[in-house]
């Protein structure tokens, strides 16, 4: 799909594939290239950019941490896993008792930093690479999106956060001490975010305009439909709906029949699909379809983030979207494999479940080319529904939530309240790392949390901790949350 070339850098590049650890600044002077060699030869340009979504396949962005911090933390999962087994600090996560030394917040916050950093640099050289303008274009409209969306990541995570658009030299400690350690309001990184899909829109091409190759690229369509979200978090009604409109428009998604295939091999990429992390058998996903498959004889994987059974009591009778999301042990999966009595939990995420008998797969649970989807259209059709509510709109509201309840066989509703809304949302978008973000920005976490038997502790738990390991990297400049 193109996303995966392989990126050569010299010393004057490297930070590109770096992390926040000194030691990956580390180059064999003999590995260098000349900048001038680099920047003249066109093809960089695509390699820069590849560097940057080939940063979402690590462990330290969509697995076991984020997994944590974002579904074990909420009702619709809990941590899973033997009794025993706290994976580090996710047994924390599930009963809200987490504090800011522990490893899944300093891992999600390095990991969209490295992202931001790439993203950085990848704009900086790109400015100045030799190459078809349109192309040049596009690749920054692909960037800035990348950029948006961690950006995105990071503030409904912690809030306020760092602030970094511009190259930076490791070595200039005081612009470090002002940029890097410097947590900004989240209103202004809000601001950056709607900034950079802006542009990104006006520079991407539609969906349907990619070449085959190009399959899986920033779209359009994927900048509109996370600028809506982002609108939608900050409680701006009329720009949530009218670009969540704009989405709807464009004639270039719509819903899978089959809701049970959106997260399978047949789903990726497909007409339901805004946006997916990419991954191929050579470069695979870390650790997403390991973390989650199901523990014991045989041996799937670790078995934590299991369905809670308040998500799996919480679905009206009929609605095949439970069995779509929840693996119930034991049974038969879809594809004839036997799901054993002999495996520790009675439920797994059926959405990270990857056939080693129907799908694509080479003995590796650790890094599977099952892609992590991102943004849905289904999604877009639940932000308009919830826009339109807060606008006075019913009508429209009412018709975007039965389109989504048709498509599994469930009969209309001739009015709907914003409950039924908050509910479709919660059952067409299970396990997929919202659940906790849409309790807290829509006020029902305190509630949710309660009859979940955890404790939400208000002007607290709204944001999580600031990495203990990042404020004492940053001598104390950064500052903390209520924790």
């Amino acid at each position: 799909m193109g996303l995966h070339g392989k990126i050569v850098l010299g010393a004057f590049v490297l930070s590109i594939a770096a992390s926040s650890c000194d030691g990956d600044l580390d180059v064999d002077p003999q590995n260098a290239i000349n900048e001038n060699d680099f920047l003249n030869n066109p093809d960089n340009a695509v390699q820069l950019v590849n560097g940057v979504y080939n940063k979402m396949l690590d462990f330290d962005m969509y697995s076991f941490s984020w997994i944590g911090i974002t579904s074990i933390t909420s009702d619709d999962a809990d941590k899973g896993s033997s009794p025993g087994d706290t994976g580090t600090d996710k047994h924390k996560m599930d009963a809200l008792t987490f504090d800011a030394s522990d490893l899944s917040f300093n891992e999600v916050w390095k990991g969209r930093y490295a992202g931001i950093y790439r993203a950085n640099n990848a704009l900086f050289y790109l400015e100045q690479l030799q190459v078809d303008e349109a192309l040049k274009n596009r690749l920054i409209g692909e960037v800035k999106f990348l950029r948006a969306l961690f950006y995105f990541d990071l503030v409904r995570c912690f809030g306020d956060v760092p602030l970094v658009v511009g190259k930076i030299d490791l070595n200039d400690t005081e612009l470090i001490n002002q940029t890097v350690f410097v947590r900004r309001p989240k209103a202004e990184v809000y601001d950056q975010i709607e900034a950079d899909l802006a542009d990104a829109i006006v520079k991407l091409p539609l969906k349907s305009q990619y070449a085959a190759r190009d399959l899986g690229r920033a779209s359009k369509g994927a900048a509109q439909a996370l600028l809506a979200k982002a609108h939608l978090y900050q409680q701006e009604w009329d720009a949530a709906f009218n670009m969540a409109g704009e989405v709807i428009g464009s004639g270039q998604y719509g819903l899978m029949d089959n809701y049970a295939e959106v997260w399978r091999e047949t789903g990726e990429n497909g007409e339901e699909s805004i946006f997916e992390v990419q991954a191929t058998l050579t470069k695979g996903l870390i650790q997403y379809t390991g973390v989650q498959g199901p523990r014991g004889t045989p041996d799937l994987g670790w078995g934590f983030n299991t369905p809670s059974l308040n998500l799996s009591n919480s679905y009206e009778t009929g609605d095949p979207r439970r069995a779509a999301t929840i693996m119930d042990v034991p049974g038969v999966l879809w594809d004839g494999f036997v799901a054993p009595a002999t495996w520790a939990n009675p439920r797994y995420n059926y959405k990270a479940y990857q056939s080693s008998i129907a799908e694509s797969w080479n003995n590796n649970k650790d890094e599977t080319a099952k892609n992590l989807r991102i943004l849905k259209y289904s999604d877009i059709l639940l932000i308009r529904a919830e826009a339109a509510f807060r606008m006075g709109n019913t009508t429209e509201a009412r018709d975007r939530v039965n389109e989504i309840r048709g498509r599994v066989g469930l009969g209309e509703l001739a009015s709907v309240t914003l409950q039924q809304i908050y509910n479709e949302r919660r059952w067409e978008m299970a396990m997929e790392h919202d659940r906790w973000f849409d309790l807290v920005r829509t006020g029902q976490a305190q509630a949710a949390m309660a009859a979940d038997g955890k404790t939400f502790i208000v002007g607290k738990h709204e944001v999580f901790p600031i990495p203990e390991a990042q404020i004492a990297l940053s001598g104390g400049i950064l500052t903390q949350n209520n924790y």
